[in-house]
């Protein structure tokens, strides 16, 4: 019986778990079961692996992956509920959205990781044994620094709960740690892990689903900016709010050798040479090519830029990733998923025109059925406004096939080759006062493949961070770190007040916004409702001349007049210099409506829309919302501003508050009732 139910432990961590009651329900361990899981090494790699399970709850990607000033929520309902709360910094110690979720699989995977940890130094050693060291050490690096982001100082515990004493209360209600000691901590078992783990090459993984020599030295990197940077600390003896404050830690040596840590840890990946960015190929740009093969699972194609990503694949290891971020989809061979998160308007248009990242990050498209969803209907990539844009990256047609609803069979990226190069460049920026040319030269690979490498290298040390915070957000937007980034980064209240009066100054048309053309022509296409279809963006032409606008704007009412109306759309695309073939058909969109005004719906209904023409597959807070102030009446929408004249978004944001998530303590299975010896982070008492 003590074999079986090893072995479904096992299977469970494995494989996934059908629920947490199932797990809650589960006998406990004992030492005996965890000696039958590592005696042999097939076992205990069994046992590894499902380590893996669950580093990225749902929570985190959907609740805590936004309020980046790229991303935001586009929950149904009013402006109000829990996800959009979260999304804008207005936090609660009483709801689940603080991520209790989280904090609880975070402390789950290091009791595993604690136990595997104790349990493999007593086996036989060889190389596979000392990977396997190397990946648990890993994991939990991984799982502190996501409880860390999240909460700051957090509970460390670093042995098997069997191993502690059971009569110490600390053993089962363990206090904050500082988040020093503990950084200190895993930056020593990272040195440890890379030393055991194999190169990607020399390793049996098949793709990069389990920590490697490289992932590892760029988690180090990743974790020693973060220990080094900018984070909400506080008096953890006094709790006293008075002393919260964004700072470094105190020891300038320390943070020097954090980020000389940081540094050294890239140019090791650097200079092994296994990876690089993914280029073009085809028609398909470099960021194209890589996202568009990293939905088709086609990891021999990524794996060169994708150091380490979890596992997402399967009947019982899907998880709700790619579930909330991507075109959205009504009916037709996708099936109908609704788009939960949208990207700014002002960040899709603060790319350069020539960056090839925007229209895989953000599309202005989604993908809709023509008249009523029946099985012989036409489905169409049909063109948004500026409040729908939808992120791009993780789209539902670049996709395999779903083997169900909701297994979306997409991995969850962590890191990247291009993030080594951009932490590479920011921990030479501030170690040497200024970029060196190594710095510069990392940055440029990044603007290179992106087709910007023609903008001006900052020289200054400040130019140069803001050059790089700003690369950060075109090339990660949609990863789940640039949140906290801006943090670590001491940029989060400035980022949050720009993006606050950016949103209004796009609203109002006026400041960098002033020239934004408010008309667009999209061109009507079709879509192929075929999985791994590469499409891209819908051809569209910006309306800036009087004269077209107003031929733009007259849309006829009348099916007779639809025609005639065609033509002169045509007459329009062909003074601006494009091919206009005989089944081509365009239609106008303003931007700064709402998706489904009497405008917008009436110019598609021109092309061939029929019942449907006014829904879209995002959060009703969205579609139906307007951008302009001007088209609402002459007042900022609710989402760019509050009717009493306070900030719509990122309302709830407090500085040196809201940078960090309180514990919540609504009922049993949160953390501040569960363990009677945490403090509250004192912004919230």
């Amino acid at each position: 019986m003590k074999k079986l139910f090893i072995i479904l432990s096992v299977c469970a961590f494995g494989l996934g778990m059908s629920s947490c009651a199932d797990w809650l329900e589960m006998p406990s361990y004992t030492s005996t079961d965890t000696q039958i899981a590592f005696n042999s090494e097939l076992t205990a790699d069994m046992y590894v692996q499902g380590c893996y399970r669950g580093l990225v709850h749902s929570e985190s990607f959907y609740q805590y992956g936004m309020g980046d000033t790229a991303m935001h929520s586009s929950e149904d309902g009013t402006t109000n509920n829990s996800k959009y709360n979260i999304c804008n910094y207005y936090l609660d110690t009483t709801t689940p959205t603080t991520l209790s979720l989280t904090y609880q699989e975070q402390f789950r995977i290091i009791e595993a990781c604690n136990i595997a940890i104790s349990a493999l130094p007593k086996m036989a050693e060889t190389a596979k044994r000392n990977a396997m060291l190397g990946e648990v050490l890993a994991i939990r690096a991984f799982c502190y620094l996501t409880l860390i982001r999240f909460y700051g100082d957090v509970p460390a515990v670093w042995r098997p709960l069997d191993e502690m004493d059971p009569e110490d209360e600390n053993t089962l209600y363990p206090k904050r740690t500082s988040r020093d000691v503990i950084y200190d901590r895993i930056i020593a078992d990272l040195k440890t892990a890379i030393g055991y783990l194999p190169w990607y090459s020399a390793a049996d993984y098949g793709a990069p689903e389990r920590f490697s020599k490289q992932a590892a030295y760029a988690l180090l990197a990743r974790v020693a900016l973060y220990a080094g940077g900018y984070s909400l600390r506080w008096d953890l003896e006094t709790n006293d709010p008075a002393t919260l404050k964004m700072a470094r830690r105190s020891d300038e040596a320390r943070v020097r050798e954090l980020y000389q840590i940081a540094s050294d840890a890239c140019e090791a990946v650097k200079a092994q040479g296994e990876n690089s960015l993914i280029q073009a190929q085809g028609d398909m740009s470099g960021f194209h090519n890589l996202w568009y093969n990293y939905c088709q699972r086609n990891f021999t194609a990524t794996d060169k830029e994708m150091l380490f990503q979890i596992a997402e694949y399967g009947s019982v290891t899907n998880s709700d990733f790619g579930g909330y971020a991507h075109t959205g989809t009504r009916g037709g061979k996708f099936g109908s998923y609704k788009a939960m998160q949208f990207m700014l308007p002002t960040y899709y248009l603060s790319f350069d025109s020539r960056d090839t990242r925007r229209d895989v990050t953000c599309t202005s498209y989604s993908i809709y059925f023509l008249e009523d969803g029946k099985a012989d209907d036409t489905w169409v990539d049909v063109g948004t406004t500026y409040s729908c844009i939808m992120h791009g990256k993780f789209r539902h047609n670049w996709r395999v096939q779903l083997n169900a609803s909701k297994k979306y069979n997409i991995d969850i990226p962590i890191l990247r080759y291009a993030d080594v190069l951009l932490m590479y460049a920011e921990a030479q920026n501030f170690l040497n006062g200024g970029p060196t040319q190594a710095a510069k030269d990392a940055l440029q690979e990044v603007r290179d493949r992106a087709g910007i490498g023609s903008l001006a290298m900052p020289s200054s040390q400040q130019e140069f961070e803001d050059a790089l915070a700003q690369e950060r957000k075109w090339e990660f937007a949609g990863e789940f770190m640039l949140r906290t980034d801006l943090i670590r980064m001491g940029r989060l209240a400035k980022e949050v007040a720009a993006a606050q009066q950016a949103i209004k100054d796009l609203s109002d048309r006026t400041g960098d916004y002033e020239h934004i053309p408010v008309y667009r022509l999209y061109k009507y296409k079709e879509d192929a409702q075929e999985w791994g279809d590469n499409f891209l963006s819908l051809e569209y032409i910006d309306l800036t001349e009087p004269a077209e606008i107003e031929l733009a704007k007259a849309v006829p009412t009348d099916k007779s007049d639809y025609a005639a109306f065609q033509t002169t759309l045509s007459g329009i695309v062909a003074a601006h210099g494009k091919t206009v073939n005989a089944d081509d058909k365009w239609y106008p969109a303003n931007m700064f409506e709402a998706y489904n005004s009497t405008f917008n719906g009436n110019a598609r209904k021109a092309v061939g829309f029929g019942k449907g023409f006014n829904a879209l597959q995002i959060g009703k807070i969205i579609y139906t919302k307007p951008t302009g102030s001007a088209e609402n009446g002459g007042t900022y929408p609710d989402w760019v501003a509050k009717s009493d004249g306070s900030d719509g978004l990122y309302y709830g944001f407090e500085e040196n508050k809201t940078e960090l998530l309180p514990f919540a303590n609504k009922s049993s299975g949160h953390p501040m009732v569960d363990n009677p010896n945490l403090t509250q982070h004192p912004g919230y008492l």
